[in-house]
């Protein structure tokens, strides 16, 4: 049946478009997360919307997992392939269609570039505000699988926020459009149950995007501290005065030193923490919050602080903090990203447990992450040649998207949960809120063939998570069945 497949493929498609050599399948195996890999039986690049309409139709007639595909940008293995499935990739599906300067929005392909929409935009005095560090290369269909973020998500919302309307094609190949290009519509958000829902619903290819006008004016101010709950602290500071910054980003010692080793921004490598607060919009506006800013900060024990003086300086500043994860992996044989959100005035106590953890099992931490949303990006540095120190490793992460949960918070930010989070999804949510999921996922995808076994844990394997580690050997809610 697969070969089968596999020459349908290639007939209804143009040459080229079906890759099944084994030496064309290898960079395909795995996306940024790369401690899982798994081989596809075949990868597909379709041109067309219709080209994606018929890969789902005959992959859905054989029963055939698909497992739609970005520029592999992601963290949490969730573009992962299935052994026994088609990795859709939608590179080249990579048109920006319109530009609406009117009604501020962008009609795009998924396989856009971040970065080339504000790019192509510019030109009219507007951007797309969710900028991930990742943006020169990440896609705009993958942000969406992942509800993406950014350190100007603080003030100018996820991508969640920022998309008006999403045309997918469902696991039988029927092309559905969620969304418009009104402000509000009727009926269920299902549009925001799709942004997120990491391909398991369906496959973008198109998307409508809202753009912002450029601010008239901004500023970034440096603050650097001796202590890293200090710096916690201030963050509450800001946001509890009323300031609302486009950007509000925190780095440790070990993140700085090695941005600063890497792109000589000219941070501090003597401070414990530092935090990078950018002000935008009107420029008399800017002025006053930045006089505030720069008091608040003060007051909240920063040793020392740094004004950009042009955007040149601006730029450098923003840079150290953007190329913080290629840093850190200069200094480490490897390191393991974790994503885990929490509530602001969680942050000095989380922090300090990350530290008490770090030192219990040896392992650096190197913490990078949006202080402003509460979005923490901790790096569990490790030798993946140290026999154990990967699986060491992945417990610490574990531990921190556990502890993250404990504090009223949550186990992703904006990366996804993937296969790196789906034992941690047993602990955020319960046997019938999973449930739900399940119930969501089946209305979208009947036959189940969208990135099957991927950011929703079956109950079974909540089940013997649970009775391992989180459950203590007794089973919740004993009169749910399990599958």
């Amino acid at each position: 049946m697969t070969k089968a497949l596999i020459t349908k493929l290639k007939g209804h498609l143009p040459k080229g478009a079906v890759l099944d050599l084994p030496e064309q399948l290898h960079p395909f195996e795995c996306d940024g997360l790369s401690a899982y890999r798994e081989t596809p039986l075949a990868v597909v690049l379709p041109e067309t919307t219709a080209h994606v309409q018929t890969v789902m139709k005959l992959c859905h007639q054989a029963g055939v997992p698909v497992v739609a595909r970005g520029a592999g940008t992601g963290l949490s293995g969730g573009a992962l392939p299935h052994a026994k499935g088609i990795l859709l990739s939608l590179s080249k599906l990579n048109r920006i269609l319109s530009i609406d300067v009117d009604n501020t929005t962008a009609r795009v392909q998924p396989g856009v570039r971040n970065l080339a929409i504000s790019e192509a935009a510019a030109a009219y005095g507007l951007y797309y505000a969710p900028d991930p560090s990742s943006q020169i290369a990440c896609t705009i269909g993958g942000n969406i699988a992942e509800n993406s973020g950014g350190v100007h998500c603080l003030k100018y919302g996820l991508t969640v926020h920022n998309v008006m309307e999403v045309t997918f094609i469902a696991s039988d190949g029927e092309q559905l459009t969620l969304g418009g290009t009104c402000l509000d519509a009727s009926g269920y958000d299902l549009l925001a149950a799709m942004i997120g829902s990491e391909g398991l619903l369906g496959v973008v290819v198109e998307a409508v995007v809202k753009l912002i006008p450029l601010p008239e004016s901004s500023t970034l101010i440096m603050a650097s501290f001796d202590e890293v709950t200090v710096a916690g602290e201030a963050v509450n500071t800001l946001i509890s005065a009323g300031l609302i910054p486009a950007g509000l980003e925190m780095m440790d010692n070990l993140s700085l030193q090695a941005a600063e080793d890497f792109i000589h921004a000219g941070y501090p490598k003597s401070a414990a923490a530092i935090l990078l607060c950018e002000l935008d919009g009107i420029a008399s506006e800017v002025d006053a919050e930045t006089e505030i800013a720069t008091q608040l900060l003060s007051q909240a024990g920063a040793k020392q602080m740094v004004h950009a003086k042009n955007a040149e300086e601006k730029n450098r500043l923003w840079a150290g903090r953007k190329n913080a994860f290629p840093a850190v992996g200069r200094i480490s044989p490897d390191y393991y990203c974790m994503d885990g959100t929490i509530p602001r005035a969680q942050l000095a106590f989380v922090l300090s447990r990350i530290a008490e953890m770090s030192a219990e099992t040896g392992l650096r931490v190197a913490n990078v992450f949006h202080a402003g949303d509460g979005n923490l990006h901790p790096l569990i540095l490790f030798d993946a040649n140290v026999p154990g120190e990967l699986e060491n490793a992945e417990t610490l992460g574990g531990r921190i998207l556990e502890l993250c949960v404990d504090v009223g918070g949550t186990i992703t930010g904006e990366h996804g949960v993937g296969m790196e989070k789906i034992n941690q999804m047993c602990v955020q949510f319960n046997d019938r809120e999973l449930e739900q999921f399940h119930r969501l996922k089946a209305a979208f995808d009947p036959a189940g063939i969208l990135n099957p076994d991927k950011a929703i844990p079956t109950l079974h394997r909540c089940a013997e998570f649970g009775a391992m580690h989180v459950h203590h050997g007794q089973l919740p809610f004993p009169d749910i069945p399990r599958f």
